[in-house]
């Protein structure tokens, strides 16, 4: 039986691409000239042709009298294109600008009195916000700012709104019709407040901010292309749109009645208020134009969010800033949960006032382990009775019977619950009281506490006595003071650790409890508080305390337990 030949699919095999060396490039009749560009990247093809000249008259060896000339350092700009002091009439200089990669306090650019040291060209960045009413823009627009400034970009928000609410021009009536598309006078009016809200945040921009966020509708492609052309003239500035869209129509009412809590309809009627706001919604729906095809011919960066990143869409995406945001709104949900954070039961370090190392819980600390297991499972009950009792009255009238209802609590009762901790044994031991089998316990070495570099294992009054110069330097800038020696960290260190952290917070849908050290406790409530810098470093947060976070639309909510060691109990302050 004859063996079929064996055949392949040529559309899977790939062909690697072929480097040519001098040999091949000689049979391809390169030209010599060139052949040194090539090995020589910094050679000029004049300069070699008149310096091949000159040594074909010159002896191969020099007299004795006559030393070497000494070879120049390579330049990384051949010197052919560097700019001629007399054609320019000027000190010839080379402009290089900083691009990509800027951490505050975590990356530092290195500029010579020769290169221009103006901040790099992606420094700053405005996003302009895109959508109708009601689609959760406000919502975005506070969660990324919080963002943002919790990793040290000053980032500030400018709503055009609240302008329109003070503007003389407009004051006299801001009901649906002042939103009307085919009222021209209000639409000029409109337009003037939008570009007057943006010269503010180009000149924040210009005194050192960082991020600026243009907080409106800006739901046509005229009033885009006049903020734009506008941003257009400041070369340091980049722009990133972001369109906010929402197709759900249960989250639309919620959030057209919360818009009645709003500034605008301030004790009005509820009823009156809602059906103005629908009108206004009409308005602008009437000459709403989504991000499309203009912004995409004109490679203009902008990405799309709809129903609150469930899907999203970008585009020309480019620079770090616009590259953090985009990742950021990518990884979060409105799922109600809970996130308890608290800080590792009492350790022997903690008695003897020492800093950083490793030591075991005491006694009392092994007390507070069980009562914490006990406090979370208590916890964790009541909040699935809660999102039960929810559940339940959303369900028609003839399905909510007590068996129905006893069901929805089992299913939020299994639901997931997640335990972290540090790696290190005090932040452990903390969390060994919790069943692996309930909890999803995980130990995450980002969750370790500040490394103290020298000072480990001190006391403050031994750093104080040994260091007195570091002693002094911590306390004037806690938040970017770095211990020295090896692994020595600051707050700012930290804080760009515990940013993968942050992200999945944002993005897990299932409650959690988080059991750390004061320093990352500190940094990890300044992000779901929204402290400033100067609060951070500087907030209370003792042992034995657990704080319970809610996530909402509108913000987080906050309850705060402290353990009583004589009841062996939780009480709410």
């Amino acid at each position: 039986m004859s063996q079929q030949p064996q055949t392949f699919n040529n559309d899977r095999r790939k062909t690697l691409p072929v480097v040519k060396v001098e040999k091949d490039l000689n049979e391809d009749k390169i030209p010599q000239r060139v052949l040194p560009i090539l090995a020589a990247p910094h050679a000029s093809p004049i300069q070699d042709k008149e310096e091949n000249e000159t040594f074909a008259q010159e002896p191969e060896t020099l007299p004795p009298s006559v030393s070497a000339p000494t070879p120049k350092a390579p330049s990384a700009v051949p010197t052919w294109l560097k700019l001629n002091a007399e054609d320019s009439g000027k000190e010839a200089t080379r402009i290089r600008h900083s691009v990509g990669l800027d951490v505050p306090g975590a990356v530092h650019t290195i500029t010579t009195p020769k290169l221009k040291t103006e901040r790099q060209l992606d420094s700053k960045l405005v996003v302009i916000m895109v959508g109708l009413p009601a689609r959760g823009k406000s919502y975005l627009v506070k969660k990324l700012r919080r963002y943002l400034n919790w990793l040290q970009y000053e980032t500030k928000v400018f709503n055009v709104g609240n302008m329109r609410r003070v503007c003389e021009a407009s004051s006299q009536d801001q009901n649906a019709s002042f939103f009307d598309p085919n009222n021209k006078d209000m639409k000029r009016i409109r337009d003037e407040i939008a570009l007057s809200v943006l010269e503010q945040l180009i000149d924040w921009l210009k005194e050192g901010g960082r991020v600026a966020i243009h907080d409106a509708t800006n739901s046509t492609l005229a009033r885009r292309k006049l903020l734009i052309d506008r941003l257009e003239r400041e070369p340091e500035i980049r722009v990133l749109l972001i369109e906010s869209v929402c197709t759900d129509q249960m989250m639309l009412e919620r959030n057209f009645r919360l818009k009645l809590s709003g500034p605008d309809y301030k004790n009005k009627d509820p009823v009156e208020a809602l059906a103005d706001f629908r009108s206004r919604v009409a308005n602008y729906e009437k000459a709403y134009q989504p991000i499309g095809e203009w912004e995409e011919e004109n490679d203009i960066q902008f990405c799309k969010l709809i129903n609150v990143g469930k899907k999203v869409i970008a585009y020309n995406i480019s620079g770090y800033l616009s590259g953090q945001c985009i990742f950021y709104l990518m990884n979060f949900n409105l799922n109600e949960r809970q996130i308890f954070v608290t800080r590792h039961g009492e350790s022997e370090d903690n008695i003897t006032g020492r800093i950083g190392g490793d030591a075991p819980l005491s006694p009392a600390g092994r007390k507070f382990a069980k009562a914490l297991a006990r406090f979370t499972q208590t916890q964790r009950i009541k909040f699935a009775c809660e999102m039960a009792s929810k559940a339940n009255e959303l369900e028609p009238e003839e399905n909510q019977t007590p068996a129905r209802a006893l069901e929805k609590t089992a299913q939020f009762c299994n639901s997931q619950f997640t335990v972290w901790t540090s790696m290190l044994q005090r932040s452990m031991q903390t969390a060994e009281h919790f069943d692996p089998d309930d909890y999803d316990v995980k130990h995450i070495r980002f969750l370790n506490e500040i490394n103290s570099g020298i000072c480990e294992g001190m006391s403050y009054q031994e750093i104080q006595e040994k260091h007195p110069q570091e002693y002094k330097s911590r306390q004037a800038n806690k938040l970017f003071y770095r211990y020295p020696g090896m692994g020595g960290e600051s707050y700012i260190d930290v804080i760009h650790r515990l940013q993968p952290m942050i992200v999945e917070l944002e993005r897990m849908t299932q409650s959690c409890l988080i059991i750390t050290h004061r320093v990352v406790m500190r940094i990890l409530l300044g992000y779901l508080l929204d402290w400033t810098r100067e609060e951070m470093p500087h907030m209370m947060v003792p042992i034995h305390t657990v704080y319970e976070l809610r996530p909402k639309p509108y913000g987080t909510e906050l309850k705060k337990w402290q353990y009583i060691e004589e009841t062996d109990s939780f009480v709410e302050f």
